[in-house]
């Protein structure tokens, strides 16, 4: 059974309603700054995300052409020369598919949505319906 309500608060109802007005104000500029602390912190990992995708494009495209340079030095000579450029370009192509797996990973839509506030803000109107019953 959960224990009686104390209806001996001596506040009137006047300061009782600006007490739960203040409380609410309160609460809301918490959860702005909560919002836009995590809001901040998504949009730098989205901006290191767009930066591993830009240097794993352009290392994608000097692996390109030095797999270009390997075949055809491999193909014009037949020997070591052309396949160690070929060992770079294949070296150099995997780090730039990590590259960009990794940064496109952090620049997916999912990332950025708050999940903190908004689980927060449910908590938050949970409370606040509890308050009114």
């Amino acid at each position: 059974m959960s224990d009686p309500v104390d209806f001996r608060d001596n506040r009137g109802v006047g300061t009782l309603i600006s007490d739960l007005i203040q409380q609410v104000s309160s609460l809301m500029q918490t959860e702005i700054r909560l919002l836009r602390a995590e809001m901040g912190d998504k949009l730098k990992t989205m901006l290191g995300g767009a930066v591993e995708v830009l240097a794993g494009g352009l290392l994608l495209m000097a692996a390109l052409l030095i797999l270009l340079q390997a075949l055809v030095v491999a193909l014009a000579h037949w020997v070591g020369a052309g396949w160690a450029s070929l060992i770079v370009g294949l070296v150099v192509a995997v780090i730039g598919v990590i590259l960009v797996k990794r940064g496109t990973s952090n620049i997916e839509p999912s990332n950025l949505t708050p999940d903190q506030t908004t689980n927060q803000l449910a908590r938050d109107a949970a409370v606040v319906k509890e308050q009114f019953k």
